[in-house]
Formats: C-alpha cells, structure tokens, sequence
C-alpha cells in the first residue's frame, strides 16, 4: 500500500483554512485530518468553527485517541510559529463566551478580517449567523443534527460495500445539497447572505464553514469561499504566499494511496485536487 510520505512532501502556505471537523463526533474523518496537517504547513492557521462538536459530546462521550491527535497536531504548529485563529461555530458556540482569550497559542476571536498577501481582505467566520434554522429554531435545529448523524451512519455502511466492489467513495448528502431543490435554494440564499455581510465590512470576500459544501466561487462581485468539512468531504482553503486561494480535496488522494505505487499517476502527486481562486 503506498504511504502518504511517496504520494507527497510537506508544502508550505500564507494560510489554511480549516472548518467542520466535529471533533467528539464519531463521522469525524481525524484520521485524514491528521494526514492533511503533517503534510501541510501555514504561518498562519484558521479554524473556522466546529472544530470541536460539543452537541455530540453533550449527548454521549467520544474522544478516541486519533482526534487528540489533531488537537496536539496543531498545538505543535503554535508552539513552532503558527499563528492559529479559533472562530467558533455553533457546534462549539461554547468558546464564543471567550473572545481574546488565548488556549496553548491558539486564540478565540467571533470573526475576523484576514488580509491576503495581494491586499484583498476577507471576511472569516463559520456562518451559522446566517443559517434561519439555527437562529431561529433550536429543536429543528438539533432533529436535523440528529438526522444527519444517522445519515452518515447508512452512508458508512454504503461506502464499505463500495469499496469491496472496487468503487470510490461516494456521498449521498453531497448529491443531495446538488439535486434536491430546497438544499440548493438554501445554499444559494447562505453564499448570497454570507457575501452581503462581507459587502457591509468593506472586504472583498467571505470565508467560512458550516453547510459542509466546500467552494470557491464569485457571488455579487463578492469572493465567497466555503472551506467545506472533515465529515465527508475532507477539505480545506489554503492561500498561496501570492495571495491566490486553493481549495485541497484531501479524500481523492486517501483513494489514490490505497492503490500500488507502481500504479501511481501524475494526478496522485500533491495535491490530490486543487481548485485555484
């Protein structure tokens, strides 16, 4: 089986742009997380919400010793220099009662205004201010929560099949948020609302978390950029040292690695997809 060290080397970045890691959760993809930050590096990190699911936690202790290891991956990024920017989301809506406060080198902020190494500035919070469900409607809020759990269960079982018979790793909600017509009209009203308050703040752009759809895209004149999840889609958004944004797909090249490395292509090689602002 190839390793990750004959797939790629460490690549050095401005920014990361991390969200939706539901750590506590037990869909949490720490495993790949942990694979992502050893081969990746940033002076400067986000974590754009979610990062830790207390919702979960709340209604059943789960911590198995891989999601420690993201925790102590990134502590280790601070202790060498990193400079990482926790923003709440609503999952840890807990750490928004601690604005300024700094946690072994990582700092909470609500949100934050990043400027990117060409000058353009950017918005950076989770999102869920502008989710009407979450605001609005606790209990559907948390049914939904629930709902999505048990969806990522069928979807594990799903998937372990595909597998057996050769086939990639599929994902039914991602389907669903391109096919169904209320997902889409949801997530189109989000981006819209969510580059709206980047317009208000003067910044030229938006990045943020929280409907686990990751994307880079242009919306009114505004950049808005959705760093995705580590449930499913095993994203992130890092800026190069030129200003211009990536979005990594980091589960395309968890596929590729389970292939011989005699059977290794040229699209294998780091990054396992990248999409250029």
């Amino acid at each position: 089986m190839a390793t990750m060290h004959q797939l790629a080397t460490t690549r050095h970045f401005r920014t990361l742009f991390i969200s939706d890691v539901h750590l506590g959760s037990k869909a949490a993809q720490a495993e790949l997380l942990v694979d992502f930050l050893r081969y990746h590096d940033a002076e400067k990190i986000y974590l754009v919400g979610d990062i830790v699911d207390g919702w979960r936690l709340k209604r059943s202790w789960h911590w198995p010793r891989i999601q420690n290891d993201v925790v102590q991956k990134l502590l280790r990024k601070a202790r060498k220099g990193a400079t990482i920017i926790y923003i709440p989301g609503n999952h840890d809506e807990f750490l928004r009662d601690f604005p300024g406060q700094h946690f072994g080198g990582v700092e909470v902020k609500l949100d934050d205004v990043h400027e990117m190494a060409d000058g353009r500035r950017f918005l950076v919070m989770h999102g869920d201010e502008f989710d009407v469900v979450v605001r609005n409607a606790r209990l559907i809020a948390y049914l939904g929560d629930w709902a999505y759990d048990a969806a990522i269960a069928v979807n594990h079982l799903f998937n372990r099949v595909r597998r057996l018979l050769g086939f990639p790793y599929w994902s039914f909600s991602s389907w669903a948020k391109l096919k169904v017509k209320n997902a889409v009209s949801f997530i189109g009203a989000f981006e819209t609302a969510l580059a709206e308050q980047a317009r208000r703040q003067g910044c030229d752009g938006v990045i943020c978390g929280h409907i686990h759809h990751a994307e880079i895209a242009v919306r009114g004149g505004i950049e808005y950029v959705n760093t995705g999840d580590w449930v499913e889609s095993c994203t992130a958004v890092a800026e190069r040292h030129d200003g211009t944004l990536e979005l990594i797909r980091w589960t395309e090249l968890a596929e590729a690695r389970s292939r011989p490395v005699g059977l290794l292509g040229q699209d294998d090689v780091l990054p396992a997809r990248v999409e250029a602002a």
